[in-house]
């Protein structure tokens, strides 16, 4: 007998009606759209189907940061759902979401730099502006070749240029052979004798690295036992007079046996070659202070006087006939809020200070008048030239002009040959502090390659004064004082950026350090 068929439940009843009146709609919706060309076709519908083929994978998309309010569950909360507390949770997150939107779209005034605001494409111009004259860097493509010696009209800048050109990498030994540091160069220099090329180093961590490059490479012995030897360069001797970096050094003009090198540990140490110590002649009174060192020069007028600058700012002159221990032989000036990069003094005139800082500026200080008092007390400031960007170093060469490097990619050339009628307290005019040669120069050494400075040669024997620089594209370039190149100096075997380049004071070399702490020396 069959079971009688059971009534359906109000509820049920309802559920199934409205099951139904859904599959209505949707088979009306259907219809409508095939009527309208908008259904999907079988070809379409195939191609929507998995193919086993593997497809090219879709390029990720940027993952934006998420400032708006995370959505709660009221349930989690204990909430009750349609009651007043819900409604107001509800509002709250509507106004959040509002204030987030509105925040997305708020106009930021402050400055930014390319490289925090990039989103993507960080392959755009290497030097970091598209409108910069001297492009990126090209590893070892030329901007001056034998060619423009060639059709160079002016019979003594051909002469000099050749000469210049001429200059050739030591033939002993090449530069990957030529380890004179264990790390990043920072200082470079010849010993003034002009017997033979003597070349110092100093790195990253405070080692200073000694090579005699008279030195043939037949004289050089190799261990019988020593089976990793490959690539044997010149002997090289290593000191480590300090623990941190050796920024600068130079070589007393009263003793030619004595160096002294200005570290990031905060000290100048003085080293005599002749009885082979190197003692500590300057550091603050409490060893803990940190107050890392840029610069040292020794006045031509006076053995004892010590003159230094910091990264903070500031720059000292020491006495150094003054027990380390006191504070009276110590003279400070706060020149500058940010770090002074390099500074130096006339070599005629000692009492004319040039100084290069992060703030942008060249300043030109007269030692011979103090103004103010206690920590307001400043040398008499002569003039300023602000760049666009940082200026790394300022140097002074003996007929009276300065030459800047700076991150605005040029070295810019400051005639002020008649500072020797200056007096105390003479002021000089925008104008008249404005470069008179300005030459484009890819300065942008970025993180890893040490900071590019143009050095004069100090006592050029023909009387034409002339700097050396490094140069992006593994070179080094040679200027005179009116801006004309007059020598791109390469060769096999320069794998890095010579970017710590030196001539020597009197004779016709060149020095310069890499990254990796090798040798590039051309004579």
């Amino acid at each position: 007998m069959a079971r009688p068929k059971a009534e359906l439940s109000e509820y049920e009843r309802q559920r199934q009606e409205n099951i139904a009146k859904t599959q209505a709609l949707l088979r009306n919706l259907e219809m409508e759209a095939a009527q309208a060309g908008l259904a999907p076709t079988g070809r379409s519908a195939a191609s929507s189907k998995p193919k086993s083929k593997s497809k090219k994978p879709a390029p990720k998309k940027i993952k934006e940061e998420d400032i708006g309010p995370r959505r709660t569950s009221s349930r989690l909360k204990g909430i009750e759902a349609d009651s007043d507390k819900a409604k107001r949770k509800a509002e709250e997150e509507y106004e959040l979401q509002k204030e987030a939107d509105r925040a997305k779209r708020q106009r930021v005034s402050d400055a930014f730099n390319f490289g925090d605001i990039v989103v993507n494409g960080k392959g755009w111009d290497a030097s970091g502006n598209w409108l910069s004259l001297v492009g990126p860097a090209k590893p070892h493509e030329r901007t001056f070749t034998a060619d423009h010696v060639k059709e160079t009209t002016d019979k003594e800048l051909r002469v000099l240029r050749e000469r210049m050109t001429g200059l050739q990498l030591w033939e002993d030994f090449e530069p990957n052979e030529i380890k004179i540091t264990p790390e990043r160069i920072y200082a470079m220099g010849f010993h003034p004798t002009a017997e033979k090329p003597l070349v110092f180093a100093g790195d990253k961590l405070g080692n200073l690295g000694i090579c005699d490059a008279s030195q043939k490479a037949s004289e050089v012995k190799v261990e019988d036992d020593d089976e990793d030897a490959e690539n044997e360069g010149p002997n090289i001797t290593t000191l480590k007079p300090h623990t941190r970096t050796i920024h600068t050094f130079q070589f007393s003009p009263h003793d030619q046996n004595a160096l002294y090198s200005a570290s990031y540990d905060s000290s100048v140490r003085k080293l005599d070659l002749a009885k082979g110590v190197a003692v500590e002649v300057y550091g603050p009174s409490d060893k803990s202070e940190d107050a890392p060192l840029s610069g040292v020069e020794i006045s031509k007028d006076n053995a004892n006087l010590l003159y230094f600058s910091t990264l903070d700012g500031r720059f000292g002159i020491y006495d150094m006939r003054t027990p380390s221990e006191k504070a009276a032989g110590l003279d400070i000036f706060h020149l500058s809020e940010k770090k002074i990069g390099g500074f130096s003094l006339h070599p005629e005139y000692p009492h004319l200070l040039a100084t290069a800082s992060l703030d942008r500026t060249l300043k030109i200080w007269d030692l011979r008048k103090i103004n103010g008092k206690g920590e307001w007390r400043l040398p008499a400031l002569v003039g300023e030239h602000e760049s666009r960007l940082s200026v790394s170093h300022a140097a002074w060469n003996s007929a009276g002009q300065v030459a800047t490097a700076s991150y605005d990619d040029t070295v810019k050339i400051h005639d002020l040959s008649n500072c020797s009628d200056w007096k105390a307290g003479t002021s000089l005019s925008d104008a008249e502090m404005k470069p008179s040669v300005v030459i484009p120069h890819n300065n942008q050494t970025g993180r890893w390659v040490t900071i590019l400075r143009a050095q004069w040669q100090e006592n050029p024997q023909d009387g034409v004064q002339r700097f050396c620089i490094g140069n992006m594209n593994r070179f080094v370039d040679i200027y005179t004082a009116k801006g004309q190149q007059l020598a791109q100096l390469g060769g096999e075997g320069i794998t890095a950026v010579p970017a710590v380049a030196k001539f020597h004071p009197t004779q016709d070399w060149v020095a310069a350090g890499t990254a990796s702490g090798k040798l590039c020396l051309w004579m």
